[in-house]
Order: C-alpha cells, then structure tokens, then sequence
C-alpha cells in the first residue's frame, strides 16, 4: 500500500484520467458535496482492478544513463536545458582542475568525518567566477562522501496587508496570512534548526548515514547592507555548530567585490574561514564537455545542426571560461528552428577562413595584432558573454603600453616642430580596455593615478601626464554632467599617461622594465578617515549647531589655539588630532 501510494503522487494534480485520480473543486454548496462525496467512493470495478494491478516503478533519471542509449526520451525531459540534462555525474565529469576537487574533498573529510566531539561549526568559503563550477563539486563530492546537502533559499516577501490579499484572493477564500519576518531573522533560524535537527530517516535507509552539510549560495540582501549582522551570525555558528558550513560566492570583474565586504580579512582569520579559490574553466576542458554534448545530440539522431570543432573553438574562447554560458550558447546556435541555425556557423566559418593577412610588408607584430582583431570580432560574434579584463590586468595593460614597430613609408611623418609627439603605434585601445574592466571613468583614473608615477623615468613626463591627469578631473567635476563626461575624462586620463610616457614610446624601448606591484588608491583609506572625523565632529561638538566641513576647518582650528580647560577628554583628543597641522608628519604618496 506504501509503494502504491507513493507511486501515484500527483496523478490528480497533472490531469491523469486514472482510477486514483480525483477532481478537487471548491465546496460551495449541497451538489458539490454531493459530488465529493461520488468521487471519493469509487466504483467496485475501479477498486478490483487497483488491487490487481501491478505497482508502478519509478523511472531512473536519464542523465545517469548513456545518451546514445535513450532513443525515446520523455517530453519533460526533451524540454530541459542543455545545462540540466547534461550536468556532470561524476568528478571525471567535471570541468574542474583536479587540484581544487581535492582541496575541497580533503576539507569535508577533515571537517565532517575527523571532526572532534567538542570542535565548534567550521566554514568554508569557495570563490570564483561564475560557471567555473563551484556548486556542481560541491554537489557531487557531498553525494560521493554520503552527505546531505541542506541549501537555504531566499524567501519571497509579500509585502501586502490582509486585506489587500482578501480584496485579491475574494472574500470568501480561506486562504491564511502569516506575519513576516526579516530575511536576517529567517536565516539564522534556519541556522539554528539545521543544527538542531538531524534529518528524517526513510524506510530503507541506514541510520548510520547522517552526515550534512549547510550550503549558502543566495546570501540575503540585508547583509550586503548590514555586514556586522552577519559576522555576529557567523561568530555564533562557530561556537556552537554540529555540522560545516559553505558558502558559494561568485566573483565580478569590477573594483567592488562581495566577498571583500562580506568576509573580510580579519574575519577571515578570527573564525578560520577556509576560502578556496576557483579559476575560468581551461578551454581544453571546455572543449571536451562541449564535444561530449554535441556527440550525444548528434547521437540522438536529431535534426539540430552540429557545429564542428573550429566553431567550438571560437565558441570557447568567446565565453571567458563560464561552461556554463558555453553550454546555452551552443543549445542557442544549434536549435532547430532558430533563425540563426546554419547560416550562423556557416558565415562565421567563412569569415575565418577569408581573414588572412599580407606578408608583404607588414611586420609580424602587426599581423598578429591584426588577426586578433578579427578573431575577437568573431568571439563577440559567436559567444553569448561580454570579454572581460580583471583591474589590475587592464591597469597594467594601460601603463605598460605596449607598441607595434612601423616602417617609414607607413607611418605618417610628422612636421618638424611636431617631432618630438612622434610615437609607434599603440596595440590596445584605452577605451576598450576600461569599458571590459567593468568601472566607472572616475574609479579607473583614480587606481591609474596612485600607480603612474613607478613607471616614469624622466620628471618632465611626469608633469604632464599630472596635467592630463588634472583635466581629467575637471572634466568630472561638475556632478550633473558627470555621467555623460566619465567616458571622456578617463579617455584623456588614459591616452595622456600613454603618450606622456617617452620611455615607452616606442616598440624597441619596451624590454627592461619588470614586474612591478600595483597598489589600491590611498583615495579609499583618507575617505573613511575623513567621514570617520565628520561623524566624530558632529556628534562632540554638537552644541555648535555647524555642519561637519565648518566645524574641522573653521572652528577646530580656533579651538585648538584655545586654553580653555571645559572641553572633556575626548574634545580635547580630537581637537589635536584634527585642529592642528602636523608639521614634522611626513605622508607617503
């Protein structure tokens, strides 16, 4: 009867015309009483040949079968994505280095099945960028180890009244509203009781396996505000915690980073987080689970068309190591039906094999530069996923400046007292290169000028890229233009550094300069100390009744010159460290 019952669900919910299945209506009078009551008394027939009928098995899932061996797939599983149907099964699936499974499996083992009976929770923290496959490891080592996964999900808010949903739902629905809770109380509820309880043992399973993990991949929005929230969160975990803890966050390009906010350094440290660092997926493994797609739906005998393996190439290359947007874009461009279908590899094919450069008179350099080119005009083409450049790559991009060598005849000559501008040419676009590191002008400039200055040799240059560097900064200085004028202020900023440079203005001057550490603007650090003196000066001195600029540079430093002993102890702290000028101070760059 247990097997029975499980076997037929849903069968009334999806439309089954079975003898389990039954219709459910709103009761609204005698005659639909009547009615529920016909239904739930079934025919003799109908119960003679329920008990006689065989139980129903449950189908195996397809994924964990060969593709080529399933001609007559379900119409739900037709109509899963390429990523659900073809999801790794087993490590040797995995797109993954080996060495970052292994870091992550010796960490569950040590912190799961050698844990001490007083050890407190243990957290760990894996980062990288998106479709690097960071929750498809976890998901198959915790299954291979024997471990439940136990994932928190963000709940939905309704943010209506009671009576907003009855006017919504009708008078007379019975349907229940429960009060609302923040995400952050929600959430460490859900901590407690993950902790607390162990979970349901089902017929058939050992006792023995009880062994969880807690996974956090949507963090609520509350801590992206309210970090210290968090923290306390996190502090009380470790103490008393039963069972791991993991935290999946994905990276982004830009300056701001969510696990520099969430986790930071110290905390880090204080709760030994253990942070494992994943890295874009190698094109090699890339291209292996692509053609192992591709031969299981050519194997499907379907009618999509297969691209072949130039056109995979430039597919990989395109998507910035996310298989993930790999894997869409290949379903995408091989759909049947689509308007793009084999016109879209066919002319990308075309192209490549039309785009092909002189070698007369041209360089080396300047072929190669020029192929790029167009095969980056290609992957933007074929890949679903904008190319993006890490800051601190593009930083270096900008200030190496590399260049190209040209023969006379091709560049142009420059008049006599216009010699001294004469440059080779760039092999970047400045332009470019700030809009795939994903920041706002007026960020880029900032890390471009706490950098500079190491990569100059000659002082005259200096002054003027500190003049391009100051124009710049007018063009931004107007808040309401500010939008529109970032994209010009940090073209000036960038092309000025780069020309003002003589040291690298051309090809054969680019040898010799080594590698060189890049630094964080110390724009970030005075900023803080200077809403830290502001939030400090209004809340001391509030008697004033003066806005935080006024009272630092008009009335700390008349105070400070002041012998007046009614100040209290951290007035008086405060006046020295703001009213007065360190003169014998000396402040770095």
């Amino acid at each position: 009867q247990v097997a029975e019952w499980l076997a037929h669900p849903f069968d009334g919910f999806l439309g089954s015309t079975g003898p389990c299945a039954t219709a459910v209506r709103p009761r609204s009078g005698g005659a639909g009483r009547a009615r529920g009551q016909q239904q739930r008394a079934p025919s003799p027939g109908a119960e003679k040949s329920r008990a006689t009928a065989p139980p129903r098995k449950r189908a195996k899932p397809g994924a964990a079968d060969p593709p080529c061996a399933q001609p007559g797939r379900s119409q739900a599983q037709e109509e899963l994505p390429w990523v659900e149907r073809y999801r790794p099964e087993s490590q040797n699936d995995l797109a993954v280095q080996k060495k970052k499974i292994e870091e992550v499996e010796t960490w569950l083992k040590t912190h799961i099945f050698q844990r001490q009976p007083k050890q407190g929770g243990s957290v760990l923290l894996l980062t990288g960028p998106p479709g690097c496959g960071k929750t498809a490891t976890l998901q198959i080592l915790a299954r291979d180890l024997g471990l439940q996964v136990q994932e928190w999900t963000n709940p939905l808010s309704l943010d209506f009244t009671k009576e907003e949903l009855r006017s919504m739902l009708g008078h007379d629905s019975n349907f229940h509203t429960f009060p609302s809770q923040a995400q952050a109380a929600l959430f460490q509820d859900f901590l407690l009781r993950a902790n607390k309880y162990n979970k349901l043992q089902m017929l058939g399973e050992s006792s023995e396996n009880d062994k969880k993990l807690i996974l956090i991949e949507d963090i609520p929005n509350q801590f992206y505000r309210d970090p210290g929230s968090l923290h306390e969160i996190l502090r009380s975990f470790v103490r008393r915690s039963r069972c791991p803890l993991v935290f999946i966050i994905s990276d982004n390009f830009s300056g701001d980073s969510n696990q520099r906010s969430l986790f930071p350094a110290e905390i880090l440290e204080e709760l030994c987080i253990c942070n494992i660092s994943f890295k874009p997926v190698a094109p090699t493994n890339m291209m292996k689970v692509l053609n192992r797609i591709a031969a299981a739906e050519a194997c499907m005998n379907r009618e999509n068309y297969t691209p072949d393996r130039t056109s995979l190439e430039l597919l990989c290359r395109g998507c910035s190591g996310d298989i993930r947007s790999a894997i869409n874009s290949l379903q995408f461009s091989s759909t049947k039906g689509c308007s793009l279908e084999k016109e879209f590899w066919s002319k990308k094919k075309k192209k490549s094999s039309t785009i092909k450069c002189d070698e007369t008179g041209v360089s080396k350099v300047r072929k190669k530069s020029k192929c790029d080119a167009s095969e980056d005009q290609e992957i933007q083409a074929i890949g679903g996923k904008d190319a993006s450049i890490f800051l601190f790559h593009a930083l270096g991009k900008i200030i190496y400046c590399k260049r190209e060598a040209l023969s006379e005849a091709e560049c142009p000559q420059l008049p006599a007292h216009l010699s001294a501008h004469r440059r080779d040419t760039l092999l970047i676009q400045p332009e470019d290169i700030v809009e795939k590191s994903h920041m706002s002008g007026s960020m880029f400039n900032l890390y471009l000028h706490q950098n500079y200055v190491d990569f100059f040799s000659d002082i005259d240059d200096v002054v003027r890229a500190s003049e391009y560097l100051s124009t710049a900064d007018i063009l931004c200085s107007n808040w309401s233009a500010r939008l529109v004028m970032e994209s010009y202020s940090a073209s000036v900023a960038t092309r000025g550094v780069i020309h003002s440079n003589t040291s690298r203005a051309f090809a054969h001057q680019q040898g010799g300069m080594g590698f060189r550490p890049l630094h964080k603007p110390q724009w970030f650090l005075i900023n803080k100390k200077y809403q830290e003196n502001c939030i400090a000066a209004k809340s001391l001195f509030s008697s004033f009744c003066l806005p935080p600029e006024c009272l630092q540079t008009e009335l700390l430093p008349y105070l400070a010159m002041l012998a007046n002993p009614m100040r209290n102890q951290a007035q008086i702290a405060f006046i020295q460290d703001v009213g007065r000028l360190p003169l014998k101070r000396h402040f770095g760059r």
